[in-house]
């Protein structure tokens, strides 16, 4: 099966995000395609952002690389050194522990399409703008100070 049949993957807009921060990745849909196809040493997602939608709350990762490709559309690329169009052919790299909170904004009209590879569940995630924080314990999404969200 190495050619893919896209269609044929699920495909999704769930969040794990708490309500308050979900909104902004409600027109984001991805399909992961590692648990798909049998890959387990890196996770694989074709994600779709339509109109207005966020891939993410800006993040950085401590143990996990992350690197996009976009494959139509037009994004923007929002991290820590400001604001870099991104189009069809261009790629984005994020080595772990940066600091380099980072995510991608459709501002078009149109959907933008792309492949984000990384590490599935790969330890805490920093979310630089909002209070959100993940410790890497596998107790998901919580406040910066470690409560639970409601």
């Amino acid at each position: 099966m190495p050619k893919l049949d896209l269609d044929a993957i699920p495909q999704t807009n769930h969040t794990g995000y708490p309500t308050e921060y979900a909104q902004e990745v409600a027109g984001r849909f991805y399909r992961r395609i590692a648990p798909e196809t049998g890959l387990t040493d890196f996770g694989v997602s074709h994600v779709t952002l339509m109109p207005g939608a966020w891939s993410s709350q800006r993040h950085w990762h401590e143990d996990e690389d992350e690197f996009v490709v976009i494959l139509s559309g037009e994004a923007i690329l929002i991290d820590e050194d400001g604001r870099t169009p991104m189009a069809a052919g261009d790629m984005a790299a994020f080595p772990k522990n940066d600091g380099n909170g980072h995510h991608l904004v459709n501002e078009s009209d149109t959907d933008c399409m792309f492949v984000v590879v990384g590490r599935p569940a790969a330890g805490a995630c920093h979310y630089p703008d909002v209070d959100m924080h993940i410790f890497g314990d596998g107790a998901g999404f919580r406040r910066k100070d470690g409560s639970a969200f409601p």
